[in-house]
């Protein structure tokens, strides 16, 4: 069975090897001048210094400017993140929906059940050789994104947490791929074509994503609660690293006044233009600046987290495909 199931799939694998590969031809120069121009920028003692309570206001300012440089520089690499980001689901694509849709679709399934190879161990051989490589693969990709991915991390407001660059990174690949692979499996187990499977994957995989990243992600810890006074000298505090789920502006009873925006005037109590600050929005005099937000030190607990919720959707869809396979035809 092991020799057989090399056999059938070591062109899947081959493409696999070439396309990631190529991949790291792309990635690697780029990561490496990121990083010479992070350290150019001066950009490391920035992120150090920018985590202290205490830093002087010309060098908040100066780091400020250093990171909004660097972020014009590579904004453009968000094209390159949207592509990495469908890697998993391509992986559940090509690997996972043929698994058994080409053997039923082509009937070559009757043929191996019938030379004394049940389909149970058929099943667990074949799901097994076959995520144990996506596992490697999706291991690899993790560990080098994480790589990547790393000064634009340290340049970012939201850091790690943020979209996109959460799912880049770390262990949630594996957990998105061993996820992808499972989906393409069961769905060859009940839409017994390969069209029809692949199709369900991908939209399956993108329902339940979003789901998660939307639904679930947010309060996978209790979000803590942040006040910024709207009368205070000196430059706005920002949190730097930090996952703002929402923030806005509540009186001094708590009543939202304003969702999604922050003010702040210098000590007088004067706004820019001339006017008492926040008279436009009915504030009070103890209005004050609210956020919401994930701290950015959750990052591994997290990506825990959310790995495990998707691994234990793989393994459930797993024991149903090897379910539905002792009721094919």
């Amino acid at each position: 069975m092991i020799w057989l199931t090399w056999r059938q799939h070591r062109k899947q694998a081959f493409y696999t090897l070439l396309g990631l590969a190529a991949l790291a031809a792309l990635l690697v120069p780029i990561g490496i001048t990121m990083r010479h121009t992070f350290a150019d920028l001066g950009l490391a003692d920035c992120a150090a210094q920018l985590a202290r309570a205490d830093v002087a206001l010309t060098t908040r300012e100066a780091c400020d400017a250093g990171f909004q440089r660097f972020g014009d520089r590579y904004d453009s690499l968000n094209l390159v993140a949207v592509l990495l980001i469908t890697l998993p689901v391509l992986v559940g694509l090509f690997w996972g929906a043929p698994l058994v849709a080409r053997e039923v679709e082509q009937g070559t399934h009757r043929f191996v059940w019938t030379q004394g190879v049940g389909r149970t161990r058929w099943a667990l051989m074949k799901f097994g050789l076959v995520g144990a490589g996506a596992l490697v693969l999706a291991t690899v990709y993790g560990l080098g994104v994480s790589w990547w991915v790393d000064p634009l991390n340290k340049a970012a407001h939201e850091g790690r947490l943020g979209m996109i660059v959460f799912d880049l990174q770390g262990i949630a690949p594996i957990g998105y791929t061993v996820f992808a692979v499972a989906l393409g499996i069961f769905a060859g187990t009940v839409w017994k074509r390969m069209l029809p499977a692949m199709g369900i994957t991908l939209a399956g995989y993108i329902g339940v994503r979003a789901a998660v990243e939307l639904l679930a992600r947010p309060h996978y810890q209790p979000a803590r609660t942040q006040t910024f006074p709207i009368m205070a000298d000196g430059p706005p505090v920002v949190s730097r690293g930090d996952w703002i789920l929402t923030q806005g502006i509540r009186n001094s009873d708590g009543t939202l006044v304003a969702e999604n925006m922050r003010i702040q005037c210098p000590t007088g109590g004067k706004g820019p233009d001339g006017r008492v600050c926040g008279a436009e929005l009915g504030l009070d005099s103890g209005a004050y600046n609210w956020q919401l937000y994930q701290p950015g030190d959750r990052f591994w607990l997290f990506q825990g987290i959310e790995t495990g919720i998707f691994v234990a959707l793989a393994l459930l869809l797993l024991y149903l495909a090897v379910r539905r396979i002792r009721r094919i035809a």
